[in-house]
C-alpha cells in the first residue's frame, strides 16, 4: 500500500498485477477494503493491473473533517479521473461499489475520456437521501435495526469489529467476513476520534456531501462498456437500484448475484471477475 499525490490531496492505493496490463481501478465504499482481495487478485491473474484506493477522508487518503466536508461528489469523480491519469497506461476501467459506484457514474460521465469501461457494484443513481418514487428504499425494518444499535467504543478494535459483525448479520452479509474486515479498517484509519472512525467504518460523512446537480438523466450518455453487479438481497440499495442503472445505461450487462446481499461475497468472486474481464 503506498499513496499517489493527486489534486492537492493524497488517496491511499494498493497495486496488485503487472505495472505495463491495463489498468482496472477500483473505487471504494469508501475504503479500498470494499474490495475482496481474492477479486484483485483474479483480476490481476486475469492480465490486468488493479488498484484499489481509498476515498478522501478514509484509509490512508487524505483525512480533514468529515463531520464537515470541503468537498463534493463531482470533486470524489475529479479524484478518479486524476488518479487513474497519475498511474498511466491510457483509460482505465472503473469500478464503483456501494457509494463508490456513485462517484464511478459521476466521474465516467463527466471525464468520458478517462476510462474505458465502467462496473458498478451495489450502488443506485441517486444521491444518498430519498430516492426517486420509481426506485426503491433502504428496506425500513432493516435501517431500524441497524440504527436502533448504540454506537461501539470507537477506540476498541474488538468493539468496532463486533459492531460490524452484527451490522452485516442483519444486512444479510458474512459477519466473520465483515468482523475481518472492520479490523482491519481500524487498523489503517488515523486515530480513535469518533467522526475519523465513522467515516471509514460506515462512510457517513457521503451523506454530508454537496452531490448536486442530479445525474441520473444523463445516464443515456455513458458510452463505455457497463456492467451492473447487484445482490438480491441487497437491503440497503435494494436490487431494483441496479435494475434501473442496467435499463438506463445503453447496452449495460445486468448480473445479479442470486446469494448476496451488500457485500461481494465469497462464492460470487469468480463470476463477478470474469465478467469484468470480458467487460474490457
Amino acid at each position: 500500500m503506498t499513496t499517489v499525490h493527486a489534486r492537492g490531496i493524497d488517496l491511499g492505493i494498493e497495486s496488485f498485477g503487472d505495472e505495463d496490463a491495463p489498468l482496472v481501478l477500483l473505487a471504494g465504499g469508501p475504503t479500498m477494503l470494499s474490495w475482496p482481495d481474492a477479486l484483485c487478485e483474479r483480476l490481476a491473474a486475469g492480465g490486468r493491473r488493479v488498484v484499489r484506493y481509498d476515498l478522501r477522508d478514509s484509509g490512508e487518503s487524505t483525512t480533514t473533517d468529515p463531520e464537515a466536508p470541503a468537498y463534493t461528489l463531482r470533486d470524489l469523480a475529479a479524484d478518479a479521473a486524476a488518479l487513474a491519469a497519475a498511474l498511466g497506461g491510457g483509460p482505465a476501467h472503473l469500478a464503483g461499489i456501494g457509494i463508490g459506484g456513485m462517484v464511478a457514474q459521476v466521474a465516467v460521465l463527466d471525464r468520458p475520456d478517462a476510462f474505458s469501461a465502467l462496473t458498478l457494484v451495489g450502488t443506485r443513481p441517486v444521491a444518498p437521501g430519498p430516492p426517486d418514487d420509481d426506485l426503491p428504499d433502504h428496506d425500513r425494518a432493516t435501517m431500524s435495526r441497524l440504527f436502533a444499535r448504540p454506537l461501539p467504543d470507537w477506540a476498541d478494535r474488538e468493539a468496532v469489529a463486533e459492531f460490524a459483525a452484527a451490522g452485516a448479520e442483519i444486512r444479510g452479509d458474512d459477519p466473520a467476513a465483515a468482523r475481518a474486515v472492520a479490523a482491519w479498517i481500524w487498523d489503517r484509519t488515523p486515530g480513535t476520534a469518533p467522526p475519523v472512525q465513522m467515516a471509514n467504518q460506515l462512510g457517513l460523512v457521503f451523506s454530508r456531501l454537496d452531490c448536486a446537480p442530479r445525474w441520473r438523466e444523463r445516464l443515456p450518455d455513458i458510452e463505455v462498456p457497463t456492467l451492473v453487479v447487484h445482490g438480491r438481497h441487497d437491503r440497503f440499495f435494494p436490487v431494483g437500484n441496479g435494475e434501473a442503472l442496467a435499463r438506463e445505461i445503453p447496452g449495460a450487462r445486468l448480473l445479479v448475484l442470486e446469494e448476496a446481499a451488500t457485500a461481494i461475497p465469497a462464492a460470487a468472486v469468480g463470476r463477478v471477475t470474469e465478467a469484468m474481464l470480458t467487460l474490457a
